[in-house]
């Protein structure tokens, strides 16, 4: 069998590749053998253990091992009104550490344990806090362990009263003050809302804060500030950082204070109350000349047809590619007409078919006559009631001065489970709690960010620059010829042997070399071995008489050292 040279080079090409793929893996292996000291160093965190601080405050929680003295969840059914269905809060409370970027270690937190389920728990307070004349100051920390998809994680502070009880605790018990971050779908804020009594009716109404802050929705801990002053100013803090203030009379939604007058609903707006400002001018008159009946457009008569106007061509015709479906029964679906489409023979001229004259604008056309506006000499401006002053009016000047607060409680519902909740104070002083954060918040949340950046999925390295002589790393600069050389090799072999001669002759000679030694061992296997004979006496060059006298006098020498055979000595029968 004859090959052409084309064939047999290509088929030498074929092997070179598969040659060299071996030698790149065995490079790659023999690479990551020895890999960077830096990407298999594991940095350790160092976590301080939790001691908890002594802070004076008329309520102050870390959720210390005796928690469960002070909190109570409630199994009170949901008030819903207008419901067919009842729903109890079921949900699970539980203290423990935070599974996810724990920052220190032993501190605990309530956590919220169920998905979809009604929570409620609260704490009483020792006695009652009232913030008449001072500041109302309350924080805490959230941790959305697993982020937070639809629910709140935001503390109610409750209306101190004799019926409050912890295991009736419900979305019905009256609360002072909501705080806290509420998320679902597109609502995304930081509650504050705070109910105000009514100094005349007693009743109480819900006053929201317009325009609040997102909430933070991270895995970290997130530390919500409330800072109420009796000047009725106020302040929202993120992690520390203010994100919101203002007025108590100014930034809420009913208003806490009503409009001094009102407009009066007995008045009504007098019949002859004229409040159109223009009027067709009476005194106009329709021109003569004016013809209404001119019509919009008129046929172009100067126009002509264009030369090139194809008045023997139809606009549409059979479609030449169209064909009769195989199904089609001429009996019951009729005689088969092929779809139209535009003539091509259209599109090269300024049209077809029978041409007409086109249509222009109508110079006399004037459309309908109507009298010009002139200002109405009856004009007496809008109609308003007149004012009368609000009989529900009333004046509070210090809404900061919020009722006696009892308790604290969380009542929520969420999709979202092992929510934390830590670090609560409600108090007076800006103080205390800027020193509660940074003895905790601050050292966990430092903890937290350095855990998740050691724990993030780390960017790719950018490659290197490969290296341009074989001293600076021997494995890398063959790998990156070897690469180079049968990517080239692929595509024009010869082209690879002329521009990387040296890494082809090594290759060559490598191959070369196998091939030699595969060779030797397949010739010494097949070469046959020389037969050697036991016992063969060497060549002598004496008389076959003397041979055979010789071997006879040796036999009779040896014949005394032979056993003798026995003699039999029974006789034949």
């Amino acid at each position: 069998m004859r090959f052409s040279t084309n064939v047999a080079f290509g088929l030498f090409a074929v092997a070179l590749y598969g040659f060299g793929g071996v030698v790149a893996d065995d490079l790659d292996e023999a690479d990551a053998a020895f890999p960077e000291s830096s990407s298999s160093t594991v940095v350790a965190i160092e976590k301080p253990t939790f001691t908890p601080l002594a802070i004076a405050a008329p309520f102050y929680e870390q959720f210390t091992d005796d928690w469960d003295s002070r909190w109570k969840p409630s199994h009170a059914k949901k008030d819903v009104k207008g419901a067919e269905e009842e729903w109890a809060y079921v949900g699970e409370w539980a203290v423990e550490e935070p599974t996810v970027l724990k920052g220190i270690e032993g501190d605990k937190g309530l956590v919220v344990k169920n998905v979809a389920a009604h929570h409620a728990i609260s704490s009483k307070f020792t006695k009652p806090v009232d913030n008449t004349g001072k500041s109302l100051v309350v924080q805490y920390e959230v941790k959305l362990q697993n982020g937070l998809e639809c629910g709140g994680a935001y503390m109610k502070l409750l209306r101190d009263n004799k019926d409050l009880h912890q295991e009736e605790f419900s979305n019905a018990s009256p609360y002072v003050i909501m705080f806290g971050p509420d998320k679902c779908g597109g609502t995304n804020k930081v509650h504050f809302i705070f109910n105000h009594k009514n100094p005349k009716t007693g009743e109480y109404e819900e006053k929201h804060l317009k325009s609040p802050p997102m909430a933070k929705i991270t895995k970290q801990s997130t530390l919500y500030t409330l800072i109420v002053n009796p000047d009725q100013t106020y302040e929202l803090r993120i992690d520390g950082t203010k994100v919101k203030d203002g007025s108590l009379l100014e930034d809420f939604s009913p208003a806490v204070n009503p409009e001094a007058e009102i407009d009066d609903p007995e008045d009504k707006k007098p019949e002859d109350w004229v409040d159109v400002a223009r009027i067709p001018d009476p005194a106009a008159t329709k021109p003569e000349d004016w013809d209404e009946d001119a019509p919009f457009e008129i046929v172009d008569e100067d126009a002509t047809m264009p030369e090139d106007w194809l008045e023997n061509e139809p606009e549409f015709v059979p479609d030449p590619e169209a064909v009769k479906p195989e199904d089609w029964e001429d009996d019951e679906d009729g005689d088969w007409i092929a779809p139209t489409v535009a003539n091509p023979k259209c599109d090269e001229a300024s049209g077809c078919g029978k041409w007409e004259k086109p249509m222009k604008s109508n110079p006399a056309y004037k459309g309908k006559w109507t009298a010009p506006m002139i200002d109405n000499p009856d004009y007496k401006g809008p109609w308003a009631p007149r004012k009368i002053a609000n009989p529900s009016f009333f004046e509070d000047k210090a809404p900061s001065n919020f009722e006696p607060i009892g308790a604290i409680g969380f009542e929520l519902w969420t999709m979202t489970k092992d929510i934390l909740f830590d670090n609560i104070y409600v108090g007076h002083s800006v103080e205390d709690a800027e020193k509660l954060q940074k003895d905790t918040f601050d050292v966990k949340k430092a903890i937290e960010i350095k855990e998740e950046e050691a724990t993030a999925p780390k960017a790719p390295e950018p490659p290197k620059e490969p290296p341009q002589t074989i001293q600076e790393d021997p494995i890398a600069f063959i790998k990156n010829k070897l690469e180079l050389f049968f990517a080239v090799a692929q595509r024009d072999p010869v082209a690879a042997f002329k521009e990387f001669p040296e890494v082809g002759g090594s290759l060559f000679a490598g191959i070369a070399s196998i091939l030699i030694v595969l060779f030797s061992l397949i010739s010494m296997a097949t070469t046959p071995a020389k037969v050697v004979k036991k016992n063969s006496a060497p060549v002598s060059d004496k008389k076959p008489e003397t041979k055979i006298q010789e071997a006879a006098d040796a036999d009779a020498a040896s014949g005394s050292d032979r056993p003798k055979p026995a003699k039999r000595t029974s006789k034949k029968a």
